[in-house]
């Protein structure tokens, strides 16, 4: 469990990473502010930085409601087929690995090259309850790059036999993901100048994290990931 639950973290932070979330982000807390980029960029109104972190804390609360809903289900699924978990992480293992290489772009995969944008204007009218409605539709609009890291920790979820396991899981991934675009909410200038100066690199984070989950399709295929995770329980019971 341990090295499942680091592992969705770092997927949650690979996330928030990847081209098509990263390149996006200054344009949901543009929504989310109700104030153009360029005027964000040059604020230091401490009133905007506020109502922003709010708004965004109730983006990032939308998304995840929806994701620990679905680790719930997942895990669900992975309960009543418990003593089928070993054809399940097979499976799993499986189509990680596809996905993953999809994401290194060695092929495409067509129906994961649909992606939902906002589509909304500064200034438009907002409030808590559409900010979190943005992120729940955030979520359902998963991206080629999303996609595929968010299947992953479904994947682990499944074979986890534990609904509580589940909602661990994609509790951290949500926490992976929320907390840099938080940290973004409040310093949206250095985002800006970031996606400006080096956005064109963010195709070798997806890349990398294509090739991670070959790797770790691979551990699940061959039940290895388990070991792990049985391996760490021990440490930390022997601890």
């Amino acid at each position: 469990m341990s090295v499942n639950i680091g592992l969705a973290f770092l997927a949650g932070l690979a996330s928030f990473l990847s081209p098509c979330v990263f390149s996006l982000v200054p344009a949901y807390i543009s929504y989310l502010s109700g104030h153009s980029i360029s005027v964000l960029k040059n604020s230091n109104d401490k009133k905007i930085q506020l109502n922003t972190l709010i708004h965004g804390f109730a983006f990032v609360l939308g998304f995840s409601l929806v994701f620990i809903t679905l680790g719930l289900t997942a895990s669900a699924i992975g309960f009543v087929f418990y003593n089928a978990r070993i054809v399940l992480a097979k499976l799993g293992g499986i189509i990680v690995i596809i996905f993953g290489l999809h994401m290194t772009g060695i092929f495409r995969i067509p129906f994961l090259e649909v992606e939902f944008r906002a589509q909304s204007k500064a200034g438009s009218k907002r409030n808590l309850l559409t900010s979190l409605m943005m992120g729940v539709f955030f979520s359902a609009g998963w991206s080629p790059c999303i996609g595929p890291v968010l299947s992953f920790i479904l994947t682990l979820a499944v074979n986890g036999g534990s609904l509580l396991e589940g909602v661990k899981l994609l509790a951290v991934y949500s926490s992976g993901l929320a907390i840099p675009f938080l940290i973004a909410a409040i310093g949206i200038g250095w985002v800006v100048t970031v996606i400006q100066k080096y956005g064109k690199f963010m195709h070798y984070v997806e890349v990398f994290m294509g090739i991670i989950l070959i790797i770790v399709g691979i551990l699940l295929f061959f039940g290895v990931l388990e070991r792990l995770n049985q391996f760490g329980t021990f440490i930390n019971l022997g601890l």
